[in-house]
């Protein structure tokens, strides 16, 4: 009933940013922003937006790319740290408007972001959001307000940041790999590659919090081998 699937980084290394991933986030539902109707797009670049606030946050609260590739900035009422190293802004340009699709069509099941040791052989932290998508009928309106909407993922951004105080330190060079998982019939762009699921045996668990749009549900939890195993 699903598949997973990742664009390995390696393709988008070498490539020319063509706009920065906070460029991307700029746009959230302009419906949405004067009245409380949610709509299909809107709630998918909601969504989007969060995917990618989520990414480079948890890249740089984990230390998988050093401090000094990242920003502050302002996203969703609060301050937060996006990557200003081209060759990741380019891997995510790759990637964002393939998710931003199958969010649309209903197709994305979950994202998995993956931290594993650099050769690939052990994954250590396992960071999934899965997706439940409701979209409207014809002519129904979907309505949340905005704060609500931003007050919920405020929620779950702090609580990444707050990871740092029961995660394990990862004490060595680390890599990381997103996962997308969809429909079993999808139709997969040939650049991407099937995986594994990189699931964490006997791993310790921690459930986040969720948000809604009423269109979008995102369930976020986060997986972690123990340094005990």
């Amino acid at each position: 009933t699903k598949q997973t699937h990742f664009l390995s980084r390696e393709s988008y290394f070498n490539f020319e940013s063509k706009f920065s991933i906070f460029e991307v986030m700029t746009a959230t539902a302009t419906a949405s922003k004067t009245n409380n109707v949610i709509t299909l797009k809107g709630s998918t670049d909601i969504v989007t937006d969060f995917f990618a606030c989520s990414i480079n946050n948890i890249l740089y609260q984990r230390g998988v790319y050093p401090a000094e590739d990242f920003i502050q900035t302002k996203q969703f009422g609060i301050s937060v740290m996006k990557t200003k190293d081209q060759g990741l802004q380019a891997y995510f340009d790759g990637i964002l408007p393939q998710l931003k699709n199958w969010l649309m069509n209903g197709e994305l099941q979950n994202l998995v972001l993956a931290i594993s040791t650099v050769d690939g052989d052990e994954t250590l932290e396992r960071w999934t959001f899965d997706i439940k998508t409701d979209p409207p009928t014809e002519g129904q309106k979907v309505e949340k307000s905005q704060k609500e909407i931003q007050s919920e993922i405020q929620a779950i951004i702090r609580q990444i940041t707050a990871s740092v105080t029961y995660l394990p330190i990862l004490e060595e060079n680390c890599s990381f790999d997103l996962l997308l998982t969809t429909n079993k019939d999808t139709v997969i762009p040939q650049a991407w590659e099937e995986s594994n699921p990189r699931y964490i045996t006997n791993s310790s668990e921690v459930r986040l919090r969720s948000f809604t749009t009423k269109v979008h549900k995102v369930d976020s939890m986060v997986s972690y081998k123990s340094r005990d195993d």
